[in-house]
């Protein structure tokens, strides 16, 4: 089956960047951690979920891939960027990536942004991240994640 919008272009960003990897729809939604982990047949902690944040004083996307498992430190992160870390609205997503809320892949964005990735997701074999809709994901090891995004690896989760 054919890709189209924005798994396409998720499959696209993919390829460019070399990696062999394959955007995989599914007929059941996979737009929260747990929804995709149930539809893929894996762990919630596999499941490489994206979410952006505002940095508030340099108004930076701030793109954090953590695992499905955990929730964020935002005075963590912020401490970790050296400004305050906000929510960033829908439209402030879709401007600043050129997806919604519910699909955001880790690559592919319309605008760079910084990147942070969970260090739980590096004890892990392989996990799985959005591609684009709110029914498409790929599958890929956190080495690969960390080549395709440059992000740099810290502690997300409280504790």
């Amino acid at each position: 089956m054919e890709l189209k919008g924005s798994a396409a272009r998720v499959q696209a960003a993919l390829d460019q960047a070399g990696l062999t990897l394959t955007v995989r729809e599914f007929p059941a939604s996979t737009r929260t951690a747990k929804d995709a982990a149930a539809a893929i047949g894996c762990e919630v902690a596999a499941i490489a979920k994206s979410l952006i944040f505002r940095a508030e004083e340099s108004d930076r996307a701030v793109l954090i891939v953590a695992s499905g498992a955990n929730r964020v430190d935002e005075t963590r992160v912020s401490q970790h960027l050296g400004e305050t870390l906000g929510r960033a609205d829908a439209r402030f997503v879709r401007e600043r990536t050129g997806f919604a809320i519910g699909g955001v892949p880790p690559c592919g964005h319309a605008n760079p942004s910084v990147v942070l990735l969970d260090e739980d997701l590096f004890q892990l074999d392989e996990i799985w991240a959005a591609a684009g809709t709110p029914n498409a994901v790929f599958r890929l090891t956190p080495k690969e994640l960390q080549e395709l995004t440059g992000g740099a690896v810290i502690r997300v989760r409280p504790g």
